[in-house]
């Protein structure tokens, strides 16, 4: 039996629990974290490398689980959890960027971090526990790692922030900021916010860095009585000689120095690699690629901050604050419903727009139930090797693009209008067409102008990242990062805004943590880039443009929400119809707001017109001229108003006595009626008799032993959960009577 280890505080009114001993005891380190009724299990294995790799292998996973939050998949056909869903590849990556800096550079063994969620109370969200819980599993570890790790997320509300909120306090604050710290510094930022200003994200950055300091003092408890003894690991300096560390150095200076100041070819991500190759080869015998790796990134890293901080020059002769000169175009393409290109330097982002029906949402499925997100932003940069300059397979979109893609929604999504306001699904998809670093936030500007292209009414968005340089009491931040400053500096600051506030930021750093001087530094200087990025695009569309001729138009009624089911008909008879008569895509929501949408406006007026006819209000007297529709033993049927019927009685079609109603009228025929009753539930009698043809003794006598039968379109209204919408038409519904949910 093995001894089982807890420790616990109260972090915020809910139990904080960290417990060792029990679960996945042959993993390196194993501690399940609990804190509410929301429990992970987090697990550390590590091997020494089979092969030299030339990097540090860390992977870190953060697996969902349908059981955690007591539902079963509403797949008709998978059951079993497959692939990460994009919110656990975004929380995955999440932890991966806050551990990754602690870890020793030389340390270089195969490390994996799996953290799995196994209870979820819906209160309180695992992410924040999941980094808790792998902080403790790292400390208590042998495997080599300079932590622990507090968290805090911090919101706010009206200015007033608030300490790791729950869940549904969360939905009403206009701030999220996530924060990993170590004891004096910040590892990580993850911050959505509606048009905050900096100084209440910079407060509320200290007030995390302050919250987060009880777990690590939690932590620090757990490992005085958990912790294992830390492996023993080499440095770069007792692996090589000193001659032959110098002659490398040397060769390895000048041949980037050669490829850095190359003003045909500029230095982007493979550079790196190519260099490193031809140094291995050329010390082949001698040294490991590994060993050629940490003294290229050494040297590398000794060149840069020369560069900076010794001589306060970059690369390219731009001053520190600078922005890469900028080309915007929009509506390069002629079917699409919006795209922009925008350059800003060797980075180009090729964003295009695409609106649809609000049914054409995207249905999530998580541990919480389903949700629909009506606006999409995907980031394609892996499957654009070429963006590079470089050959490549093409596989499916990498965990990048996936962190990339989101945090550009994240960027933009506060500023994307209500659907009350503008009610289309809007799906961007952002191409790299060239990459030389800040492609994110080059995507989020070329975004927001393929927007306002598209004529989507937005505040503009634009991004801007920001690197660092720093040497004991001496730092430099630098503005729009080329890639050679990303890869051998040490900050990416990514900080995204429109001219009122920020909306998202983005923190990583390869150092222990970055201090609040740096990061006040970093929003200071961001802001005056986002500014003047701003005003670049201002310059080529300062407007929402017109809609193109190709983007399907919605319009919207309201019904009595009592009146849905009639809407709908039997098994969608009623709704369908409409649908195959008109081409128009139907949506109706549970209030009685009904979207109609087509490409055609023709269609749109047509099916409006069937839509108000079914509920228009009649009144005994009125007169219309109308098609006949059915033919029934007792009667016809006539449409009056599009999707409204009336029933003429066979004793109303003619002064005397009609044997067959065939004999009178015929079906598609049209007959000047008028109205001589409405029944309360909206049943409409009338004659095809006027003047001295009247027969007033017939015409509220009780109707035939057939029944007063409308066509169908009253039937029982289907059965919807709270906020489901209804979209009928654009796309086959299936067997379920014509439409679903």
């Amino acid at each position: 039996m093995h001894k089982i280890i807890t420790k616990e505080i109260d972090l915020n009114g809910r139990k904080l629990k960290l417990e060792t001993g029990k679960l996945a005891m042959q993993a390196n380190s194993s501690v399940v974290a609990s804190w509410g009724e929301t429990v992970v299990l987090a697990t550390v294995a590590s091997q020494p490398l089979a092969e030299d790799k030339g990097y540090f292998p860390l992977s870190v996973e953060f697996v969902e689980k349908h059981y955690a939050g007591g539902r079963i998949s509403s797949s008709r056909f998978i059951k079993r959890e497959s692939r990460p869903s994009e919110e656990a590849v975004l929380t995955g990556r999440l932890i991966d960027r806050s551990i990754r800096p602690l870890f020793p550079k030389e340390f270089k063994d195969e490390v994996q971090v799996i953290v799995t969620v196994l209870s979820f109370d819906l209160v309180n969200d695992p992410d924040i526990l999941g980094l808790i819980a792998a902080s403790a599993a790292l400390s208590i570890s042998s495997v080599p790692w300079h932590g622990p790790l507090g968290v805090a997320r911090i919101g706010a509300v009206d200015g007033k922030l608030m300490v790791n909120p729950t869940i549904d306090e969360l939905i009403n604050s206009n701030l999220d900021v996530f924060v990993a710290a170590t004891a004096d510094k910040v590892a990580m930022i993850e911050t959505k916010a509606s048009q905050v200003p900096e100084e209440l994200v910079f407060s509320a950055i200290k007030e995390a860095h302050k919250e987060s300091q009880g777990i690590i003092a939690l932590i620090n408890e757990f490992v005085k009585e958990a912790g294992k003894e830390k492996q023993a690991y080499s440095t770069l300096a007792e692996e090589v000689e000193e001659a032959l560390l110098k002659e490398v150095k040397q060769v390895t200076k000048a041949r980037i120095e050669q490829a850095l100041f190359d003003e045909k070819t500029a230095w982007h991500d493979s550079m790196a690699d190519q260099i490193k190759d031809e140094l291995v080869t050329k010390y082949t015998e001698v040294l490991t690629p590994l060993i050629i790796g940490g003294v290229f990134d050494k040297v590398a890293k000794e060149i840069m901050h020369d560069l900076v901080l010794g001589q306060g020059k970059r690369v390219d002769g731009r001053k520190m604050d600078e922005v890469r000169p900028i080309e915007i175009e929009i509506g390069l393409l002629p079917r699409t419903h919006g795209s922009a290109l925008f350059s800003r330097g060797d980075s180009q982002i090729l964003s295009i727009v695409t609106l649809g029906a609000p049914s054409l949402g995207q249905t999530i499925e998580g541990m919480e139930g389903e949700r629909i997100k009506r606006f999409m932003h995907y980031y394609n940069m892996s499957i654009n090797p070429f963006s590079t300059g470089e050959v490549k397979r093409i596989a499916a979109p990498n965990r990048r693009d996936v962190g990339h893609g989101a945090l550009g929604e994240k960027a933009l999504e506060p500023v994307i209008p209500k659907q009350e306001q503008f009610p289309y699904s809007i799906r961007i998809i952002s191409e790299v067409l060239g990459a030389n670093a800040s492609t994110s936030q080059a995507a989020i500007c070329a975004s927001s102008l393929a927007l306002f292209n598209a004529g989507v009414p937005i505040e503009p968005v634009a991004g801007i990242a920001l690197g660092l340089l720093s040497e004991k009491d001496k730092y430099q931040v630098i503005t729009d990062m080329r890639a050679v400053e990303d890869f051998y500096g040490e900050m990416d600051f990514k900080v995204a805004g429109t001219k009122n506030g920020i909306t998202a930021i983005q923190m990583d750093t390869k150092l222990l943590g970055i201090s609040f001087e740096v990061i006040e530094e970093a929003l200071k200087q961001g802001k005056a880039a986002r500014e003047f990025i701003l005003g670049e695009m201002n310059k080529v569309i300062a407007a929402p443009g017109e809609m193109s001729p190709h983007a399907p138009r919605v319009e919207i009624i309201h019904i009595k929400p009592e009146d849905i089911g009639a809407l709908i008909g039997p098994g969608g008879k009623n709704i369908n119809g409409i649908i195959a008569k008109t081409g128009a895509q139907i949506d109706i929501e549970d209030d009685g707001t009904v979207m109609v949408s087509a490409t055609n406006p023709d269609s749109i007026k047509a099916a409006l017109l069937s839509i108000e006819g079914q509920f228009k209000q009649v009144t005994v007297g009125e007169e219309f001229t109308g098609k006949v529709v059915r033919l029934a033993p007792f009667g016809a049927f006539v449409e009056i108003a599009p999707g409204k019927d009336g029933l003429v009685h066979i004793s109303q079609m003619a002064p005397g006595r009609v044997e067959r109603v065939e004999d009178i009228v015929s079906e598609g025929q049209e007959v000047k009626v008028r109205v001589t009753d409405v029944t309360p539930e909206g049943k409409v009698g009338l004659s095809m008799l006027f003047g001295t043809d009247i027969k007033p003794e017939s015409e509220s006598r009780p109707r035939s032993s057939g029944g007063f039968r409308p066509r169908p379109s009253f039937g029982d209204r289907p059965r919807f959960g709270s906020g489901a919408r209804r979209p009928f038409g654009g796309r086959d519904r299936g067997g379920r009577g014509g439409f679903n949910r």
